[in-house]
């Protein structure tokens, strides 16, 4: 084992090493874990943010300058019901590529296959712009869901090769946030947008597209260059840096140099129950996930707030939520209890559903103090799941299928997200699907709690080198 410039062996597990060396070691690796910080997070939620916003577009476009009959469904002669089921098709390509995503990002490196993916998406967004029907929305969205399947998974994937399971939630806060950023700038930009309506002959909505879409083409030559693959081939870590980046994740990382997946890596995953309790809680989180994400421009409109003031009205619950959900990840990493923490903003997020579903629908204040509570509980308790996952697994390629299958699992969860805001509710407060949301996040906290009675129970039975994090 290489020595440091100190002469003192790396090895956190040592206990002779002195308290003076120990702190030259952490120092060390706190400098390390920095310069990563900075070269990979910002990128990633950068990356997260432009995906985000190409995805939940749609909703700004419904309703952008519909009293002037120049919104989306107008144009397109689409009814409330085709746009649904537009929006479904997206969902349905989501669950179906995202496993075979992860696959070819270990296979073909990071870098190369998030650059391409994010040109993809651009270019479909863009595409949106020159929709004129219903069946052109809706392969256009299916497109868009075939490009954006592996993103998200694929990101937290590619974590678990630079950080160890203490350190992943807060990163995967910080580019899930960026989703809750974009929920924000979409509907500031929106609003500006709104106001180009018929320039140079396109309506509000084609610009939307247009507009949010070239962004992500544009950056995927820079993810291609700048966005580093493994620790083992960062040419901008020293070779001292690139050993210790090396040595900090043998037992608890995934690993650049590990193979491809193999029938034997997916049959351990394949045939672990316990991850299914984990599937069966993320499914739980993603209707109020994806109805937040493409609604939440309508339910604004229901709150007594119309035309493009209503898209504004949609940046100050992302943006609280931005503020909860990197708090709350850095909670869950600094007490090492990313469990209770899931379960408590998920009961958070169901109270603010279920005050929604029971006020009364002209109560119009009180309900959007409501949305901004229901949207901080359900986007805060999901970076802690995910990091509770990835921390409960333990090679390479079981991860990236693990976590692929943990997100396309709750794909049908999105998909009923779709459905539950019906736009004949739309005067009576939509109750259907506040009253599903809460339900379904008051699950997201029974079954938060009951893994973590039975990780508990399984610790106090196994050796100490074969626990699972809570």
């Amino acid at each position: 084992m290489a020595e440091n410039t100190k002469g003192v062996e790396w090895n956190p597990e040592r206990p002779d090493v002195g308290d003076i060396e120990a702190a030259y070691l952490t120092s060390r690796e706190r400098a390390l874990i920095w310069k990563q910080d900075v070269r990979i997070i910002p990128l990633c939620a950068a990356i997260y943010l432009l995906c985000y916003l190409d995805r939940s577009n749609i909703g700004n476009a419904r309703i952008l300058n519909e009293n002037t009959g120049d919104d989306l469904l107008t144009e397109t002669n689409m009814t409330p019901y085709q746009y649904t089921i537009s929006l479904m098709v997206f969902l349905i390509a989501y669950a179906l590529f995202e496993v075979p995503s992860n696959y070819f990002l270990k296979k073909l490196r990071p870098s190369k296959w998030i650059a391409f993916l994010m040109l993809g998406w651009g270019a479909s967004t863009m595409g949106l712009g020159g929709a004129h029907n219903y069946a052109q929305v809706t392969g256009i969205r299916f497109l868009l869901g075939v490009m954006e399947a592996g993103l998200f998974p694929g990101l937290v994937y590619f974590l678990t090769f630079w950080y160890r399971n203490s350190e992943r939630s807060m990163r995967v806060a910080l580019i899930l946030a960026s989703a809750t950023l974009a929920g924000a700038f979409g509907g500031a930009i929106a609003y500006g947008v709104g106001h180009m309506n018929q320039t140079h002959g396109l309506s509000a909505w084609r610009w939307l597209f247009i507009i949010e879409g070239a962004p992500s083409c544009a950056s995927a030559l820079l993810v291609w260059f700048f966005l580093p693959d493994y620790p083992e081939t960062a040419s901008w870590l020293d070779a001292e840096e690139r050993e210790l980046a090396v040595r900090r994740l043998q037992t608890e990382g995934s690993k650049g140099t590990a193979h491809a997946m193999t029938w034997a890596d997916a049959e351990e995953v394949l045939t672990d129950w316990r991850l299914y309790a984990h599937y069966a809680v993320y499914f739980g989180i993603s209707a109020p996930f994806s109805s937040l994400s493409l609604f939440t421009p309508a339910i604004t409109s229901g709150l007594g707030y119309t035309s493009l003031r209503a898209q504004l009205m949609t940046v100050p619950p992302w943006a609280v939520a931005y503020v909860v959900t990197t708090a709350a990840a850095w909670s869950a990493d600094h007490f090492n209890s990313r469990g209770l923490h899931s379960a408590a903003f998920s009961f958070i997020g169901a109270m603010g559903f279920l005050a929604s579903a029971v006020l009364p629908p002209d109560a119009y204040l009180h309900r959007y103090g409501c949305l901004i509570v229901a949207t901080s509980g359900s986007f805060a308790c999901i970076p802690p799941l995910l990091g509770w996952l990835s921390s409960n697994l333990r090679s390479t390629a079981g991860t990236g299928l693990a976590i692929a299958l943990n997100v396309s699992i709750g794909a049908p969860g999105q998909i009923a997200g779709v459905w539950i805001y019906k736009a004949n509710e739309a005067k009576s407060g939509y109750p259907t699907g506040h009253w599903t949301n809460a339900a379904l996040l008051l699950f997201v906290c029974a079954g938060c709690v009951s893994l973590r009675v039975y990780y508990g129970w399984r610790n106090r039975r196994s050796n100490a080198g074969d626990k699972f994090a809570y």
